[in-house]
């Protein structure tokens, strides 16, 4: 499966989120559209950025009871997302809620992600939110749990990709966060990696945000990235 790379748009607006799409051009077709911006500024940005034809990654991380998680996942679908993500926290059964609506749009049906941990965690936080298992054991019970029940893959760290193909098969999607290309400042990530470990490793997908949009060319940026993964193939 060729792995794709996905750019976050953490940016405070449309226009912000527009001027960088226009600026990176041909060099990606995925965004990564998240919780903060679509909080700012709502469906439009997903609509401004779907106009360039780009792919979108609608990353807001629900974790809610199943009826709500499924009404919020028919809402998501209706904007053309291609992949949305849940908190695996939540469930087996707002898992299932989850896919369930998703399935309702057919062939435009958006993916299903689940987060496991998120990649500001490390096992201090585990030990301090009360979980007994390790990093590695925590990510790969959350991944069986929502892979068993629909979902399409998992949201993890660099570190734990390799782990999780292996659990969860050839076909899952794994999106990787927390990467970042050798010498790029690791920023509030705790489980990071490059883009070849992460290619290596087994990733579907990699998302990569400040290494490319604070670049002085984030086209350029972009393109290197992106060499950098095709060199692992």
């Amino acid at each position: 499966m060729k792995t794709e790379l996905i750019v976050a748009l953490d940016v405070a607006s449309v226009e912000e989120a527009v001027a960088k799409v226009k600026q990176i051009g041909d060099a990606v077709t995925f965004y990564k559209i998240g919780l903060e911006l679509y909080s700012a500024v709502g469906p439009d940005v997903v609509k401004a950025v779907k106009d360039f034809g780009k792919k979108i990654f609608l990353d807001l991380k629900l974790h809610d009871i199943p009826r709500t998680v499924e009404r919020a996942v028919k809402s998501i679908g209706s904007l053309g997302v291609d992949l949305t993500t849940i908190h695996a926290a939540g469930g087996r059964a707002m898992a299932r809620a989850a896919k369930d609506a998703a399935l309702t749009f057919g062939e435009r049906a958006p993916k299903i992600l689940a987060v496991t941990m998120l990649t500001s965690l490390d096992q201090t936080d585990l030990d301090d939110l009360g979980i007994g298992r390790s990093m590695s054991e925590q990510v790969a019970a959350l991944g069986k749990l929502a892979c068993g029940n629909g979902v399409d893959g998992v949201v993890c760290s660099p570190k734990e990709v390799a782990m999780m193909r292996q659990t969860l098969g050839a076909e899952a999607l794994l999106v990787t966060p927390g990467v970042r290309p050798a010498g790029a400042a690791v920023g509030d990530q705790k489980r990071v990696a490059t883009p070849a470990d992460a290619v290596r490793a087994g990733s579907t997908h990699l998302v990569v945000g400040r290494p490319i949009l604070q670049a002085e060319d984030p086209a350029s940026a972009a393109r290197s990235i992106r060499a950098e993964m095709e060199s692992c193939r």
